[in-house]
């Protein structure tokens, strides 16, 4: 005979995995305002920029959108905002080699 299920057990195990993805969400939305410098703005800002974002109904606006974070995550993804080039307290590692960007306004 087979032997019963327990959906209690399962359905615990299922809220438990939920939960987990819900606060791994969290996380990487605030490292995502943390890596593209909009934690630098007023949480007001923040949050009227990502209602209008969420109720754009502008398709064209909408997939410059993505393309720009498309744009993002492949820069990101070649290595300028590598773990491994991160130190200790969080800052960018110091590249003294390294040459800035061109269109970087600042001065050398």
């Amino acid at each position: 005979m087979r032997k019963p299920r327990d959906f209690d057990a399962e359905l615990k195990a299922l809220g438990d995995k939920a939960k987990v993805l819900r606060d791994r969400k969290l996380v990487q939305l605030g490292e995502l305002a943390v890596a593209t410098g909009a934690d630098a703005l007023p949480v007001e800002m923040l949050a009227g920029a990502l209602l209008a974002a969420a109720q754009s109904k502008d398709a064209a606006t909408k997939e410059a959108w993505r393309k720009s974070g498309a744009a993002f995550f492949q820069r990101t993804a070649r290595g300028t905002s590598n773990s491994a080039d991160r130190d200790a307290s969080g800052g960018a590692a110091d590249n003294s080699d390294a040459q800035p960007p061109a269109a970087d306004p600042r001065p050398s």
